[in-house]
């Protein structure tokens, strides 16, 4: 990798953005340059005080001409994410933005047509996908461990009544939990089983009864190659925040705890047998690993050659959550159309 360093604009200063600056921190190939955030408490002068920094604004508008800006990472509320991203692209500036691409699939769309118009590159962090449980899962499956897939399922299990938000941001009806938090279980199924072609769905309203969307939801997908697959979420659950993840094969079961210490592997000897012993295979979970995806996006950048996960992944994941809550609001099955950008 070059030597070079990028110069990083820290776009949100939440709490979420410390776990970034952590990783930046990692990383010697970036640096952080400046920091941004609207809020009116002093959440700039506290993460300058913790990771430093040399500007620091409350506009993002005044770091889309600073020719020292090489990339900005954006870690605002979802509804801004798109007028934020398209405008750093537009400006020349790589982007990582952090998940959900946006609440809008037309919001995705107006983003990648950005990047597109712009040349500039543009990564969603899909961070679930960067955790260490799911990595050494995918080489599981890609190996042929499991044999082919038939059923997939994942759950997003969180409590947002303790997580509202800096003044309560997560909670909007344009919010809904299946697109704000349950992005990660659909996105999970998506990374190994492919797109779904269709989902039925069904929600309730009956832990965060003071909120505009429903709490908890349960969808049925099926994806290419007729395989059956199952998300729950949600965003009310009264246990500690936890994503399980459980891939059924034709010759193993594989199970996934993203805060666990291993995986839970099944398979069949060539005879068909053994299937019936739990073998457990060691890994280093990071939870919310920022590290590796600044890294991949970084390298990306500097030795000028495609991100590992592509801006149409935000766009094609956000598309199946919108027709997910589609689906729990008519009753009705929906065939999921992908737009081709």
């Amino acid at each position: 990798m070059s030597q070079k360093k990028l110069k990083v604009a820290m776009i949100g200063c939440g709490s979420i953005s410390v776990r970034h600056l952590k990783a930046m921190e990692l990383i010697p190939e970036v640096e952080l340059y400046a920091l941004c955030d609207n809020a009116d408490d002093d959440r700039v002068q506290k993460r300058h005080e913790e990771f430093g920094g040399e500007v620091l604004v409350k506009d993002y508008r005044e770091l889309l001409d600073d020719p020292n800006v090489d990339m900005a990472i954006v870690t605002t509320s979802d509804n801004s994410h798109c007028e934020i991203t398209e405008a750093f692209l537009r400006a020349g500036k790589d982007v990582l933005l952090e998940k959900p691409m946006a609440l809008q699939v037309d919001e995705c769309i107006r983003m990648i047509r950005a990047e597109k118009e712009s040349g500039s590159r543009l990564m969603v962090g899909q961070v679930a996908r960067y955790n260490d449980c799911i990595i050494k899962a995918k080489e599981v499956v890609d190996a042929g461990r499991i044999g082919e897939l038939v059923y997939v399922e994942s759950e997003y299990a969180h409590c947002y009544e303790v997580h509202r938000g800096y003044k309560d941001w997560r909670v909007s009806p344009e919010r809904e939990g299946v697109i704000g938090g349950g992005c990660h279980a659909i996105d999970l199924l998506r990374f190994f089983a492919g797109n779904p072609e269709e989902v039925h769905a069904f929600s309730n309203h009956k832990i965060l009864t003071e909120w505009p969307v429903e709490d908890s939801t349960i969808a049925i997908f099926k994806f290419p190659n007729d395989v059956l697959g199952k998300v729950f979420c949600s965003i009310g659950a009264k246990r500690r925040h936890v994503m399980r993840t459980t891939l059924f094969g034709t010759k193993g079961t594989l199970e996934i705890v993203s805060n666990s210490n291993r995986l839970t592997l099944y398979e069949s000897d060539e005879n068909g047998e053994g299937y019936r012993e739990e073998k457990y295979i060691e890994v280093t979970p990071k939870g919310h690993n920022m590290e590796g995806e600044i890294r991949d996006f970084v390298d990306a950048i500097l030795n000028n050659k495609p991100t590992p996960i592509k801006s149409t992944e935000g766009l094609y994941t956000v598309t199946a959550c919108r027709a997910t809550t589609e689906s729990a609001k008519t009753g009705e099955t929906v065939k999921i159309k992908y737009a081709e950008v």
